[in-house]
């Protein structure tokens, strides 16, 4: 009898991960993403991220211009501490309680801000036999043509905000794909 509740209970959990997909992935970080993604390897996104005005966007948090900005938009904490700031400077919005050791947030705005939290697909994306496996364990693939992620940030709202163009952006941040072997 306990077999059979046991095996009840284990075919319930087997439909539930089925039907609702996989567990929450944890964001790894870049310099995960840089092992395979700086020379050429598994292709050079993470030299073209590195130039990008998102790799140092905690840091503009520290800066002068923050301070003043934050003071004007009255926040009660430091631009580098403040929800208000961190939601669009740190991948994970700066609260985000699904990282790994790895996870920085003085990385800024990291692969994983398009990509998705990675922990699911880190091992298994960089196949192209495996992409359809990857893409259901959470990696997005971003599109030219659909800036909703980047204007989640990129908005009215940002007190520094300038018109968003995604065909010029998408420019400043393509990084393709590795050459095929």
């Amino acid at each position: 009898m306990n077999t059979m509740r046991l095996g009840a209970a284990l075919l319930l959990v087997s439909f539930l991960v089925a039907v609702t997909g996989y567990a929450e992935n944890k964001y790894v970080g870049a310099k995960f993403c840089s092992a395979c993604n700086k020379s050429g390897k598994g292709g050079t996104a993470y030299a073209v991220w590195e130039k990008t005005p998102h790799a140092n966007a905690f840091k503009t948090l520290l800066g002068d211009e923050a301070k003043k900005i934050a003071k004007e938009k009255g926040l009660k904490a430091a631009p580098s501490e403040a929800p208000e700031c961190l939601k669009c400077h740190v991948t994970g919005g700066g609260s985000a309680t699904n990282v790994e050791a790895g996870f920085k947030k003085e990385e800024g705005v990291t692969c994983e801000a398009c990509h998705g939290a990675a922990s699911g697909w880190k091992s298994t994306h960089s196949k192209p036999e495996n992409l359809e496996k990857a893409k259901a364990a959470g990696l997005i693939l971003g599109s030219k043509d659909d800036a909703k992620a980047c204007e989640k940030c990129h908005n009215p709202e940002s007190p520094t905000a300038k018109p968003f163009v995604m065909k010029d952006m998408w420019a400043k941040i393509a990084h393709g794909k590795p050459a095929a072997k």
